[in-house]
């Protein structure tokens, strides 16, 4: 690899066995960054630990369920002992479970809030020390944290209102972060895509499946590598620079 911006830094990226967390592990080693894998599927993430040794960068595979405090907190030091840094946190991991209040289940919406919110919370909280000191040790003298929003944080749809509550609740989260941390040059931002073809939409029952056609009829949907390149858009710019939001929809997506 050629030298980049972020040669020699270090990023922790959460869902990273597959989509958009595996993409921007992906991305970033391309930029010469070693990256910490976080997912709970250890397979997974050693195939995408795979696919960047082959491109000639560094990962390893954190395995762990971060919907745990405690195993958020381990997760974090591993990968800290691992690589001996950390730069750039990237939470990625999300569920998406879209059924009417009328025909969902209590369970359902719990998964989704423990995986979107308290996971991201957990991991978010053990590695902000972490991003502080990096910035102020690091050559770019800056660190950076990356929420994964949506669209649905935006505009609240039928079918997918705990979803929304959990994503509209992440820019409210990303932002109070981004004011407390100014002054420690850790720059916090949100990305948001629209329609994006990852496997999310394979815990969807066949109803709401059915359903899903008719919402997204004729709109191009993104790919996980557009998403990627959005996040690491964001973490190469030049210490004065902060892209604090990012909304990323597909072509045509009118929502």
């Amino acid at each position: 690899m050629k030298d980049q911006p972020l040669d020699g830094a270090v990023a922790l990226v959460t869902g990273a066995g597959s989509g958009i967390g595996a993409a921007t592990a992906r991305r970033l080693a391309r930029e010469g960054v070693a990256v910490a894998l976080l997912a709970r599927r250890r397979d997974r993430l050693q195939h995408v630990a795979s696919d960047i040794a082959k491109l000639g960068g560094r990962a390893v595979a954190v395995e762990a369920d971060i919907t745990e405090p405690e195993r958020a907190e381990d997760a974090v030091q591993e990968a800290l002992d691992r690589l001996g840094r950390l730069d750039i946190l990237v939470n990625s991991s999300g569920i998406m479970l879209l059924n009417s209040a009328l025909h969902t289940t209590i369970e359902e919406w719990d998964r989704m809030i423990s995986l979107n919110v308290k996971a991201l919370m957990h991991v978010t909280h053990a590695a902000v020390p972490h991003l502080i000191y990096a910035a102020s040790t690091s050559p770019r003298q800056v660190a950076d944290l990356v929420n994964v929003g949506s669209t649905a944080g935006r505009v609240a749809r039928p079918g997918s209102s705990v979803y929304s509550l959990t994503k509209s609740g992440l820019n409210a989260f990303t932002e109070s972060l981004r004011q407390e941390l100014l002054s420690e040059r850790v720059r916090v931002s949100v990305v948001e895509p629209g329609v994006v073809d990852t496997e999310m939409v394979s815990h969807l029952d066949e109803v709401t499946l059915d359903a899903a056609p008719g919402r997204t009829a004729g709109t191009e949907a993104l790919r996980a590598d557009d998403v990627a390149d959005a996040i690491c858009y964001v973490v190469t710019r030049d210490r004065r620079v902060a892209v604090n939001e990012m909304l990323v929809r597909a072509g045509d997506q009118t929502w």
